[in-house]
């Protein structure tokens, strides 16, 4: 079975300009429809890196498209009461009828991150705990049978209506690079979306993957191998090169070969995204989702060509 490919919506980058208007946003997740993509991703953050709520939003699209998957990359569920989100993920997983991929990290490490949790009144150094329980609790919701639950919530005898389209919820998919991340990815969820800088790196880290799922009984060929990639294309591989760190170093605070050094990325013209694409495809990965420096409608072109010229 040939990779999927999806597209990340820039959210973020259209605030950073701003232009907050979501009908360019819904716009160019019909554009990608058309071009045959997999799936229609949206970031999630609160103040840290300010841009629209990617639930709420993923529901505009889901109106307005009818077969591509949609999906968060990545939200932050321990900034959320678990009660709460199940019941938005529910009605989206409704409203998109089965079309709905969950997912989930804990957050960088970063200061403004911090302060972004303590904006919400979370604790930090208990994001881990509370996203692991927090998902726990929504797929117990989600089943639609009486839920009691005393934990670091409190739910008495609680039933969630509607419960969503697919019985037991949608997949969730754990983001992150490190090990710890990796075997939880194998041991608790459907399938993991790093941000691996080669993909050497993806086929030695999916192993952690694949012995986190032996190890709790699964079988690690029912999990999702995903990518989350970074494309700046232009006909002049060094004004790619300029733009990527530009954009990087704009969007994190951090110099961009800093971010390069540990975040997947591809800088260069129209010819080199197939090789790139195929090589990660080589290592296992299944779903592709992909963040465009710029210049939206060339690089979904770019990338629906390059798609044709593999076969997939």
């Amino acid at each position: 079975m040939h990779p999927k490919i999806g597209y990340l919506l820039p959210t973020r980058e259209q605030i950073m300009e701003g232009r907050p208007h979501t009908g360019p946003l819904v716009a160019l997740a019909e554009q990608a429809e058309a071009l045959s993509y997999d799936s229609i991703w949206v970031g999630d953050s609160l103040l840290a890196r300010p841009r629209h709520d990617p639930l709420t939003l993923l529901a505009g699209v889901a109106t307005r498209t009818r077969r591509v998957q949609l999906g968060t990359a990545v939200l932050l569920p321990a900034l959320r009461n678990p009660v709460v989100l199940a019941q938005q993920i529910a009605t989206l997983d409704q409203l998109s009828e089965g079309r709905v991929v969950l997912g989930v990290g804990i957050g960088l490490d970063l200061p403004n991150v911090h302060a972004e949790f303590a904006a919400a009144g979370v604790p930090f150094e208990r994001r881990v705990g509370r996203m692991i329980e927090g998902l726990r609790l929504c797929r117990a919701l989600w089943t639609g049978e009486p839920v009691e639950w005393n934990g670091r919530w409190l739910v008495q005898n609680g039933t969630l209506a509607p419960t969503p389209w697919r019985k037991g919820g949608p997949p969730i998919w754990v983001g992150g690079t490190e090990r710890p991340s990796r075997i939880r990815a194998g041991r608790l969820y459907d399938g993991w979306m790093p941000i691996s800088p080669s993909p050497e790196d993806w086929a030695q880290q999916w192993t952690d993957v694949e012995a986190g799922a032996r190890d709790a009984g699964r079988d690690p060929t029912t999990l999702s191998g995903a990518m989350y990639l970074t494309l700046s294309v232009d006909d002049d591989p060094t004004r790619a090169d300029g733009r990527l760190n530009e954009f990087l170093a704009h969007y994190y605070g951090q110099p961009g070969p800093r971010i390069r050094s540990w975040q997947a990325c591809y800088a260069g013209t129209d010819s080199g995204i197939a090789a790139i694409l195929a090589n990660y495809a080589k290592a296992g990965v299944a779903h592709f989702v992909l963040r465009f420096v710029g210049e939206h409608e060339r690089h979904l072109k770019a990338i629906a060509a390059a798609r044709a010229r593999l076969g997939w």
